[in-house]
C-alpha cells in the first residue's frame, strides 16, 4: 500500500517538474539562457546543447552573449539558433553571437498565457491519471484480500490528499509564469 503512494506521489512530482522546465522555454522578454536549453548543435557529428559549448551570459535585459569554448564552432551555433523555433535573429561579429530579444507585443503576450495554461492543464490530466493507476491498484489489492477495506478507503484518501496539493502546486506555477508573462 505504501510503496503505490509513493509511487504516485513521485510520478505527480514528475509532472511537475516537466512543466517548470516547458515553462523555462518560454521566453517572457527578458534575456533568458534557459530558452537555448532545448537547441543543439551538431559537435563533430553529435547533437550537443548550446550550453555544454559556450557560455551564455545576459549582457543585458533583452541580450544574450553566447561565447563558444571552441571558435570554430560560432558558425554552426548561429546556425542552430537560427534553425531552432525562437524567434530570433542571431548577430555574429566573430567572437561572440548576441541575441536580441524584442519587446513582446500584447497579443503574443496573451497568446503565451494560453500556452502556459493549456501545459498546465496538461500537467493536472497527467496528475489526475497516476491517481486513477494508483486507485486501480490499490483496488487490485483489495479484490487480492491484500488489503482491508479500512486500509482502502485511508490510501484512497491519502492519494486524493496528494493529488489535490499536487494540483494547487500546477495551479500556482501556472500563475507564477502568467504574471511573469503580463509584466512588462
Amino acid at each position: 500500500m505504501k510503496d503505490i503512494i509513493v509511487d504516485a506521489e513521485r510520478r505527480m512530482n514528475g509532472a511537475i517538474d516537466h512543466l517548470e522546465s516547458d515553462y523555462k522555454g518560454i521566453r517572457a522578454g527578458r534575456a533568458n539562457p534557459a530558452v537555448l536549453d532545448k537547441i543543439t548543435v551538431d559537435y563533430w557529428g553529435s547533437p550537443t546543447p548550446i550550453n555544454q559549448m559556450a557560455s551564455i551570459a545576459v549582457a543585458e535585459a533583452r541580450v544574450l552573449a553566447i561565447s563558444p569554448y571552441d571558435a570554430s564552432q560560432l558558425r554552426n551555433i548561429e546556425k542552430a539558433i537560427q534553425k531552432s523555433d525562437l524567434g530570433v535573429n542571431p548577430q555574429n561579429d566573430g567572437k561572440i553571437i548576441r541575441l536580441v530579444f524584442p519587446p513582446l507585443t500584447e497579443d503574443r503576450r496573451k497568446e503565451l498565457v494560453k500556452d502556459v495554461s493549456k501545459m498546465a492543464e496538461e500537467a493536472k490530466v497527467h496528475i489526475r491519471n497516476v491517481r486513477r493507476d494508483a486507485m486501480d491498484d490499490l483496488k487490485k489489492k483489495k479484490k487480492a484480500n491484500e488489503l482491508t477495506e479500512d486500509d482502502l478507503k485511508t490510501a484512497e484518501k491519502k492519494i486524493q490528499d496528494i493529488t489535490d496539493k499536487k494540483v494547487k502546486e500546477v495551479e500556482a506555477v501556472a500563475s507564477a509564469k502568467e504574471k511573469e508573462l503580463m509584466s512588462v
